[in-house]
């Protein structure tokens, strides 16, 4: 899904997907290093689950926004996703274009955005 994700926000033309990982430890390393404007994390992942991953990326890159990409989309997770610091919650049962429309409104007026899908 990360892959598909991935390809479908990067024919945006103001969003350039600059990385990916596949767990949480690999997202601490690529964020750190690319420093993208907005990380689309998802929640389910091997050993560091999202939410520990957004909390860790406070300290590596904190001009990040987090975006949390999650099935699980009750208030319970949502408040665990915020309190870690994620700034916007989307359901992976929404259509993709709310979901760009989330990132562009994370990411203020900017212009082109960096993103790594995690």
């Amino acid at each position: 899904m990360r892959q598909a994700v991935s390809s479908w926000l990067g024919i945006e033309p103001d969003m350039s997907v600059i990385g990916e990982a596949e767990s949480g430890e690999a997202a601490l390393s690529l964020v750190s290093s690319l420093q993208p404007d907005v990380v689309l994390m998802d929640i389910d992942m091997p050993a560091m689950d999202g939410i520990a991953a957004t909390a860790a990326l406070q300290d590596v890159a904190p001009q990040s926004a987090v975006v949390i990409l999650s099935m699980h989309d009750d208030t319970t997770v949502q408040d665990r996703a915020r309190q870690a610091g994620a700034v916007a919650f989307v359901s992976k049962h929404q259509a993709l274009d709310e979901l760009v429309d989330v990132i562009r409104r994370v990411a203020g007026p900017n212009g082109a955005m960096r993103l790594a899908a995690i």
